[in-house]
């Protein structure tokens, strides 16, 4: 990515287009080069907005269009509360920009994971079928069962809303587990029946 030039850059530029002589010399035309020295700050003003605009092209350095990103995007997200810090809306659109999603147990651990679940595994339900049950292994029950799953999250995270140690704003009955339930169900594959499972 180009520097941008400065308005002393383009005055330079500017006065070294005139013509030679002396109807163009600075100590007899100072109004000459005060108006080129105007243009000149109109230009490196328009520069230096090229070059933020192509700053804001990259997810890396984005800052102003960052609202734009979060109305194309649908964010902020509806399953994680309140918008957040800046620093924390900019990470969600890198990630809404870059995932690719998935429907194997594995992309499910690693959601819960990214939101703090670090022991969280996933177990997979199976219709019981003679030849492939095993005696005292298997459970037999419905049909359906082929189709559900659950993920272990393992222990809730501290917090919650309630009396005493919430702040002004916060709704209570909110629980910080509750976003995980909302981001693995919207995650799901539209067929299976998911549970979430706390310890």
């Amino acid at each position: 990515m180009d520097v941008a030039r400065t308005a002393a850059d383009y005055a330079q530029q500017l006065t070294a287009l005139l013509p030679p002589g002396p109807a163009w010399d600075a100590e007899l035309q100072p109004q000459l080069h005060a108006l080129l020295g105007a243009i000149a700050q109109e230009f490196g003003r328009i520069d230096a907005r090229s070059a933020q605009l192509m700053r804001e092209a990259f997810l890396a350095t984005f800052h102003e269009a960052l609202a734009d990103w979060e109305q194309t995007l649908n964010l902020p997200d509806e399953c994680m509360g309140g918008a957040g810090t800046v620093s924390e809306r900019k990470a969600m659109v890198r990630m809404r920009l870059v995932e690719n999603g998935g429907q194997t147990p594995a992309y499910y651990v690693q959601l819960a994971a990214r939101m703090g679940y670090r022991s969280a595994r996933v177990q997979e339900l199976r219709a019981p079928r003679f030849g492939c049950s095993r005696f005292g292994r298997d459970h037999f029950g419905t049909w359906d069962a082929q189709f559900m799953w659950i993920l272990h999250a393992g222990e809730r995270l501290a917090g919650g809303s309630r009396f005493g140690l919430s702040v002004w704003g916060e709704r209570f009955g909110s629980n910080p587990s509750d976003a995980l339930v909302c981001v693995i169900r919207r995650a799901a594959p539209a067929h299976t029946l998911e549970f979430v499972n706390f310890d």
